[in-house]
């Protein structure tokens, strides 16, 4: 996580700065150019704040569970140990 720590804030950050003469133009089409920036930064600041916070957290929660989601521990077969498809295939094949 600490690699894209940077990253992603200076990129939101400089579009988000790309955007704040729009934001706060008076001039003639501004009542069409200030609410798109606004939205535009909102979405900017929001985007940020899942990928650096919320995003993590999910990540936590369904991350595989080493000791929980062990393999039964079936049979071991060609490299495969606690895969029963390897015994389904091997059972197939004698049968025809």
């Amino acid at each position: 996580m600490s690699i894209r720590l940077r990253p992603v804030p200076m990129t939101a950050l400089v579009a988000s700065l790309g955007f704040i003469p729009m934001a706060i133009a008076t001039s003639a089409g501004a009542e069409v150019q200030r609410p798109l920036a606004t939205v535009v930064i909102g979405g900017l600041v929001t985007s940020t704040l899942l990928t650096l916070l919320i995003l993590p957290m999910l990540y936590g929660w369904f991350e595989r569970d080493e000791g929980r989601d062990k393999p039964s521990g079936g049979r071991e077969y060609e490299g495969h140990r606690g895969d029963d498809s390897a015994v389904y295939t091997e059972q197939s094949n004698q049968r025809a």
